[in-house]
């Protein structure tokens, strides 16, 4: 009977320290938006690649 008193004020103390529950949930939306970037950026980058491939070609036909 003491081991279920000592889980419940234990389980009650748990459920009011929420001071940490915001800082985690703002690391998340972090955390989200840095992939979500990463992945924007890595598409960006091979259509830029793919542009100054294609422009590359085009001033190489009058340089050579």
């Amino acid at each position: 009977m003491k081991d279920m008193k000592a889980m419940i004020r234990m389980w009650t103390l748990f459920d009011r320290d929420e001071s940490g529950q915001d800082l985690i949930e703002y690391a998340l939306v972090v955390a989200l938006i840095a992939l979500a970037a990463t992945a924007g950026m890595s598409a960006l980058a091979s259509g830029i690649n793919k542009a100054f491939t294609a422009i590359s070609s085009i001033l190489g036909k009058y340089v050579s």
